[in-house]
């Protein structure tokens, strides 16, 4: 007498459909958060009676050129993080060049392990209020964020490649793909979602810590959360705050919605 251990089909295809809804939810919650935040800031603003002082913290134009900082600190480092990360996840995930796996991870892990404070101190000290393309203390940030940013990007590429099912690839290199080949068209193509995932994580960590650029003159939207709190004005702390969480949202939505479109089919 045969026993069938398999389980059924339908519980088998659950997980398969759970994801897809999953990120389903994800695009439209997002939004809906988005938009009751963003509606809260509104009401505060219109209803709040600002003092002097209160509005020339929130003077639209010092706002506007806050966010245009914050957006560009969280862009160029995560470009950086995606041009380091991605290539060297790819290189120690190669047979050969496993051996660089511990110091690459160590220097990634480094990001993470000390405070975001500290690591902004440290590249301040080394870099000071930097020179060249990002003028100020912009490219000191950019350097602190991408070493900030780097672990999860590295991650994700090796879990991403590495769950690529081996015989998949053999019967790649089988039709005569070269190595090469097989990692342009088979691996990188089925680890994208995965790479995408880290990338998004690598985005919103960059936002919410981009605050402190204020610290090197940066600038960004901590230089109005900052101000907020020195001069006690709690009001422009709230908007200060709700600006960088409106900001999160609306990038990771955006990168949620590059994950999805950005997914080979099928996958």
């Amino acid at each position: 007498m045969s026993v069938d251990l398999a389980p059924p089909a339908a519980e088998v295809a659950a997980p398969a459909l759970r994801a897809p809804k999953q990120r389903q939810y994800d695009l439209w919650i997002t939004p809906i958060v988005l938009g009751m935040l963003a509606t809260l800031v509104v009401v505060v603003w219109i209803y709040s009676e600002f003092d002097n002082t209160t509005a020339d913290i929130l003077e639209r134009s010092k706002l506007l050129r806050q966010t245009r900082q914050h957006i560009g600190m969280t862009l160029w480092s995560t470009v950086a993080v995606v041009l380091i990360a991605v290539p060297a996840g790819i290189l120690i995930t190669r047979p050969r060049f496993k051996r660089l796996a511990t110091p690459i991870l160590t220097v990634a892990n480094s990001g993470q392990a000390l405070p975001a404070y500290g690591l902004i101190v440290i590249f301040f000290a080394w870099l000071g209020q930097g020179t060249g393309l990002l003028v100020g203390g912009t490219s000191t940030m950019v350097a602190a964020l991408t070493l900030y940013g780097l672990l999860p990007v590295l991650r994700n590429t090796m879990v991403g490649l590495e769950q690529v099912d081996q015989a998949v690839i053999e019967a790649g290199r089988g039709m005569g793909m070269s190595r090469r080949q097989a990692l342009l068209k088979i691996e990188l193509p089925l680890a994208v979602s995965v790479i995408l995932a880290g990338v998004r994580t690598a985005l919103v960590i960059n936002v919410g810590t981009g605050a402190l650029g204020f610290l090197v003159g940066a600038g960004g939207l901590g230089v109005t959360i900052n101000s907020g709190l020195k001069l006690q004005r709690n009001t422009a702390i709230f908007i200060g705050a709700s600006l960088v969480a409106i900001l999160a949202l609306l990038i990771d939505w955006i990168a949620a919605l590059a994950e999805r479109y950005l997914r080979p089919k099928g996958i």
